[in-house]
């Protein structure tokens, strides 16, 4: 590709506030994070809402409207709001907020699975807040959930009743299948906008032959209606999203996915993090597209049309 997609994921609900002090949870907090990568060159920011007073992960509409008034302010990043929320949530939890904001794009995870985040416990020695260890324990025994009937709603609450387009969240190959069965009932449209996903605990693992097989089988299901990223968890993020790149896709990174700009060095910033991935893309003679120009090759709504 020329020019490639920059998407930021600036929260996340995996990570807790003890694994770094960088971690952005108030709504000023994220809303400075997103911000800042835009201005570092992020087109698409990927946010959830935290709760202000422990850095939970909290799906209150009224949180993520203290936050989006300001970037929509300072920016013209795209946004995209999470409906994957977090580990326990109902479907109506996870798509209160998108429902209230409107947003130009949503993320859609294609599929119930494992979603293993446990052994990151072992790792801390002391919590911030109680919740924490439940917190990442109790991934060991939960599934995050989208059924057929909960991807069906959500491509009909929002989809058709907001005009939101979706980053479809690919955590399998089996994920691909499951999209294109959605594609075939019409009940999405292209261009899609396909998110494969390596690294997480219950999902595709992070494997150079896992990548370029996703990438085979979504031009054989999707053709030219699909526009392609890839986003990696933990110390994969940057050696998964060049590949990608390398390999015609768009690229995501962010305290979401990976608290850190190194081995062992801890991110300061999801801005970092844009300008690393930036700098490798422009070494490799690839150009960074604006959000005016992402929101034209993923067919969006416009800014204008929006509810923050």
């Amino acid at each position: 590709m020329a020019k490639v997609i920059i998407s930021c994921a600036i929260t996340g609900s995996v990570h807790t506030p003890s694994m770094s002090p960088h971690l952005p949870i108030t709504p000023d907090e994220i809303a400075r994070e997103s911000i800042e990568a835009a201005e570092a060159g992020a087109a698409i920011l990927h946010l959830h809402a935290r709760n202000p007073e422990d850095g939970s992960p909290s799906p209150d509409p009224a949180t993520f409207m203290q936050f989006l008034p300001q970037i929509g302010e300072a920016t013209d990043a795209v946004v995209n709001i999470t409906t994957g929320g977090g580990l326990g949530m109902t479907l109506d939890e996870r798509l209160a907020a998108a429902e209230r904001a409107s947003p130009e794009l949503a993320s859609l995870n294609m599929g119930s699975m494992n979603f293993g985040f446990f052994p990151a416990a072992e790792r801390i020695e002391t919590f911030k807040y109680d919740w924490e260890p439940a917190w990442l324990e109790g991934s060991r025994d939960l599934i995050f959930r989208n059924t057929f009937s909960d991807i069906e709603q959500i491509a009909e609450r929002l989809g058709k009743g907001h005009g939101t387009r979706f980053e479809f969240e690919c955590y399998d190959v089996g994920h691909l299948y499951t999209l294109a069965h959605f594609l075939d009932r019409k009940l999405v449209t292209p261009p899609l906008f396909v998110q494969s996903i390596f690294g997480v605990l219950g999902g595709q693992g992070p494997d150079a032959e896992n990548l370029l097989h996703a990438r085979r089988i979504a031009d054989r299901l999707f053709g030219d209606d699909y526009v392609w990223s890839v986003m990696a968890s933990g110390r994969h993020q940057l050696p998964f999203t060049t590949m990608g790149a390398i390999n015609g896709g768009n690229v995501r990174v962010g305290l979401e996915d990976s608290l850190y700009a190194g081995k062992g060095r801890l991110a300061r910033s999801n801005a970092e993090q844009v300008g690393m991935i930036r700098s490798i893309l422009e070494t490799l003679s690839i150009e960074c597209v604006t959000p005016a120009e992402a929101r034209t090759i993923l067919a969006l709504k416009g800014r204008d049309n929006v509810a923050f």
